[in-house]
């Protein structure tokens, strides 16, 4: 095999983002060279090969102005294999935050950390502080394997979560790139390593299987065309689902014996969130399952896996090219059967595992060597300091005094540990001090929910996500209070468009974004995470949200079984059911039903209509109108709602009363 074969597939004609990989010498150019001039940006071929070094070329889009330059700037995204970042690496990104970026830190839902709003020229400063802080961004983007995830609980006691953090590292490490480029461009030639990499390891990488590795050139894994598209990759342990499991182009659950001695790896295989609208041949995946092998085989596996998409994934049409859709083609028994001969051997049959359960391990823990670990709920991942919210000082305060380490999960939150039981109450303290909420203060349904930035600076996104969700989840909220379903929460993901970032195809209620202010609503996903959602409208507009989703809610309470969530409902008595509950939905039918009537939009006040069509058939004293107001008005009214123990409803009512008064009275 030489490092210029595409693959064993034929591809008659490439994609153009092939021939950059091919023409970047190992991903130097033209990245090196325009890196020295003095333009705000850098061109398309110079941006795709930035990605593989974990930077993303952005802009503005609020600073948008039609006829003037974009308001260019940077993400940069570190590559943190399990989620660990060193106090030394938190406090350096704190400050490259404020010194060079937009004064936020972003907890990604792949476990790294985000920086936004980094200009070229300081490109280079920042990537070289955080490498020399023990961090690193390469690989956290482009067309290999990304951020490698494992479940953030750091339990000294059980030896199958040590070992899932360990392999999540061994995996990283097996299949991090090798050129050069990334510490000549940012470290000029100096080659800076934090850990010495394990032996078994370092030997597997070079080892020939049947063709998985190439023999010249600075890449043995992945040749000159690295990865046809980006590949993700999870450890966890059997019942934990912490990490998405199902969502991974390849997922690894750690099998041990009774003596809790690692017997190998039970194989999930194509995975996979990404889709466009309106392209029916592209579609979410969940796993399969492939096998289980033996420890000491399983990075000659992991070779054989990405030599298989490697050797014979899509390379001419990127939207198909993720391994998901090689899988989908072939079926799974010769997409096996092509692993196996890369590995040499047969793979043993799937080991039987326990039901999988999403964990969050937010609060305090003990890790099982006297030590604690404390779980922090961070709202979409910002860190931020915004009014009496002031999270970012509270952690750089904490590590700073305590120099104690942080994991970051897969739902971008946070996890501090080693910490010593005495220092518990100095940091219970600081988090008060700071306006950060214990875990029982939050509202459930804003604990599992999760968005992905989109805008202003992701240039994928067609529509808000992070900057609307809480209003969302408010709306939401007051829905559920109104039907009767105070005590009510489930899985709510959204993303600004359908790449899925934030993984909304598994969620029980997803919004996909496709069109400004307006969504695509996936329903039936599992609270745990282990089934697909399914499209249940295509077009939702953000003003009539409340309309649609009402009568969603009545049917889910009048006909779930008992104890059953949302999602399962949706799941179990199909759309169609639900879509006829919907239609023989009225005013009358929720009559009786207590009301809070004030929602939320972020939009200009409208009127809804959604009873419009029934108002002549019922007593017009009994007609209850929804009137939307900004999102700053509806937090006022719940603030004061809470002060006066009153509903919303009855404190808005009485503020719309008097105004109209005042103003008959000034007639």
């Amino acid at each position: 095999m030489t490092s210029s074969t595409f693959s064993k597939s034929r591809v008659e004609k490439p994609s153009k983002l092939e021939g950059i990989k091919e023409r970047s010498n190992y991903l130097r150019e033209p990245l090196a060279t325009e890196l020295l001039n003095d333009r705000n940006y850098l061109t398309e071929d110079a941006v795709q090969i930035l990605k593989f070094h974990g930077s993303y070329q952005q802009d503005n889009r609020d600073n948008r102005v039609k006829g003037q330059e974009k308001d260019y700037q940077f993400m940069l995204r570190t590559r943190s294999p399990g989620g660990l970042i060193p106090p030394q690496l938190y406090l350096t990104l704190d400050r490259l935050a404020d010194e060079y970026g937009n004064g936020t830190l972003r907890a990604t839902t792949r476990q790294g950390f985000q920086l936004h709003g980094i200009l070229k020229r300081n490109l280079k400063a920042v990537l070289s502080d955080i490498i020399k802080s023990m961090g690193s961004t390469l690989g956290a983007c482009g067309d290999l394997n990304r951020n490698v995830m494992a479940p953030p609980a750091p339990y000294c006691d059980r030896p199958e979560y040590q070992y899932a953090s360990t392999y999540a590292n061994y995996i990283a490490d097996l299949l991090t790139p090798q050129t050069g480029a990334y510490y000549e461009i940012w470290l000029d030639g100096e080659k800076f390593v934090s850990a010495e990499e394990d032996p078994e390891v370092k030997a597997a990488r070079q080892r020939n299987g049947n063709g998985t590795v190439f023999h010249e050139g600075e890449e043995p894994i992945y040749g000159e065309h690295y990865m046809p598209r980006k590949f993700k990759c999870a450890v966890t342990v059997p019942g934990d689902n912490s990490v998405d499991i199902y969502t991974q182009d390849v997922g690894l659950i750690v099998i041990t014996d009774g003596a809790g001695e690692l017997q190998g790896f039970n194989i999930l295989a194509g995975g996979g969130m990404g889709r466009t609208h309106r392209k029916e041949e592209t579609f979410p995946c969940i796993a399969k399952e492939i096998g289980y092998v033996a420890r000491e085989d399983i990075y000659d596996l992991m070779k054989a896996i990405v030599a298989t998409q490697r050797d014979y994934g899509d390379r001419q049409n990127r939207r198909h090219a993720r391994m998901k859709y090689l899988i989908e083609d072939w079926g799974v028994e010769k997409f096996r059967a092509q692993v196996e001969e890369y590995f040499g051997k047969s793979l043993e049959p799937f080991k039987p595992l326990p039901e999988w359960k999403y964990k969050d391990y937010l609060g305090w823990h003990e890790q099982g060597d006297g030590q604690l670990f404390l779980g922090i709920s961070v709202d979409n991942g910002r860190v931020k300091d915004e009014g009496n919210f002031r999270l970012k000082s509270a952690l750089k305060e904490i590590v700073t005094q305590f120099q104690i380490p942080m994991l970051l999960t897969g739902n971008h939150n946070i996890i501090l540990y080693k910490i010593e039981p005495q220092h518990r109450e100095a940091i219970d303290r600081t988090l008060k001090q700071h306006g950060i909420l214990r875990e029982t203060e939050i509202d459930p349904l804003v604990r599992y929910a999760m968005a992905c930035p989109a805008l202003p600076t992701c240039g994928l996104a067609i529509t808000e996500s992070e900057r609307i969700i809480p209003s969302i989840l408010d709306q939401i909220r007051v829905l559920l209070d109104k039907v009767g379903l105070e005590q009510e929460h489930f899985v709510v993901r959204m993303t600004g468009c359908p790449n899925g970032c934030a993984r909304p195809y598994m969620a029980e209620l997803g919004f996909v974004g496709s069109a400004p202010d307006t969504y695509q609503v996936w329903l039936g996903g599992s609270p745990d995470q282990t089934r697909l959602a399914q499209p249940f409208m295509d077009r939702l507009a953000l003003n009539d949200l409340e309309a649609v989703l009402e009568p969603i809610f009545i049917g889910f309470k009048q006909n779930r079984q008992p104890g059953e969530s949302f999602g399962d409902f949706c799941h179990r008595v199909g759309f169609d059911s639900i879509r006829e509950f919907v239609s023989n939905y009225s005013v009358t039918s929720s009559m009786n039903i207590e009301t809070q009537e004030i929602a939320v939009q972020s939009s200009p006040e409208t009127t809804s209509n959604a009873a419009a069509s029934s108002e002549a058939a019922v007593d017009p004293n009994k007609i209850r109108h929804r009137v939307s107001v900004r999102h700053e008005i509806y937090t006022q009214l719940k603030d004061e709602s809470k002060r006066q123990s009153k509903p919303i409803v009855e404190i808005a009512t009485q503020a719309i009363e008097e105004y109209l008064a005042r103003a008959r009275a000034e007639q």
